[in-house]
């Protein structure tokens, strides 16, 4: 187990996201994992919601932008761009809480992926 020297720290709203590490969209090859990944994606802001670590007016911005985006990425004829919009849309909200940098990260690597599967 790890040890932390924390004194004289100040830190705000900070978490440690456990379970966001399970979340891996490294080994995605095809639409379906992505749309895995992305609900595992939204179980872990929910959760962090829940724990008071993500305020609920950015939870709820966040979790329909990635809601948005799967169904986007579920359509016969999915639109990439708008795909991205949504995925940039939450990365966005999350991007200036020091709580959400894992999930910040997870949404850059969906991000990336996305420019790989769709063309």
């Amino acid at each position: 187990m790890a040890n932390f020297n924390q004194q004289n720290q100040h830190v705000v709203n900070q978490v440690n996201a456990e379970r966001v590490d399970v979340i891996n969209f490294g080994a995605i090859q095809n639409k379906a994992e992505l749309v895995t990944e992305l609900r595992n994606l939204l179980s872990e802001v929910s959760r962090a919601n829940q724990a008071g670590n993500i305020k609920e007016d950015i939870s709820v911005d966040v979790e329909s932008h990635i809601r948005k985006a799967v169904i986007e990425i579920e359509k016969p004829q999915p639109k990439k761009n708008q795909i991205l919009e949504h995925l940039d849309g939450a990365k966005k909200l999350l991007e200036g809480l020091t709580s959400a940098t894992s999930f910040v990260s997870a949404l850059m690597q969906a991000i990336k992926i996305v420019g790989s599967l769709f063309l």
